[in-house]
């Protein structure tokens, strides 16, 4: 059977709410470059690395929640110092974390750190140095001490 080779990926979105907080939240919070908005269309473009991401401004602001998406989420790698620097900024400014995991083995190994974006969308930082053997503090443990 043929099948198309895609070369790779333009972008993905991200649906939201509030496109201003959505913006200040993703290059002020997260810390993605803010590229700018395509025109009066409601969508905004920020970049991690070389991928872009449009922050799309839903017609109706919904709130979804984990449960109700099985676990859809947006991930991204981040060094260690990078991910104990986000729990303790999380943890000051109140955004919402869902789930600290310490993934053994399979597809994607590693800490990762799953919390709410303002428009319920969970994100994902993960940290893929962390190794099997090494210790296990909480996300509070993290942000007391970074």
């Amino acid at each position: 059977m043929d099948m198309l080779k895609v070369n790779g990926v333009t972008h993905w979105s991200i649906p939201v709410n509030d496109l201003e907080e959505a913006e200040k939240f993703y290059s002020e919070v997260l810390g993605l470059t803010y590229v700018g908005r395509l025109g009066d269309s409601g969508l905004s473009c920020v970049t991690a690395g070389s991928h872009s991401i449009l922050l799309c401004r839903r017609n109706e602001p919904v709130v979804r929640t984990p449960e109700q998406d099985n676990h859809l989420h947006h991930a991204f790698d981040v060094s260690p110092e990078m991910f104990e620097r986000g729990c303790k900024l999380f943890h000051e400014k109140g955004i919402p974390i869902v789930e600290l995991i310490y993934r053994e083995r399979g597809v994607f190994p590693g800490r990762e750190l799953y919390f709410l974006d303002p428009s319920g969308n969970m994100l994902e930082l993960r940290d893929a140095t962390w190794k099997p053997g090494m210790p296990k503090p909480t996300h509070e443990e993290i942000a007391r001490r970074a």
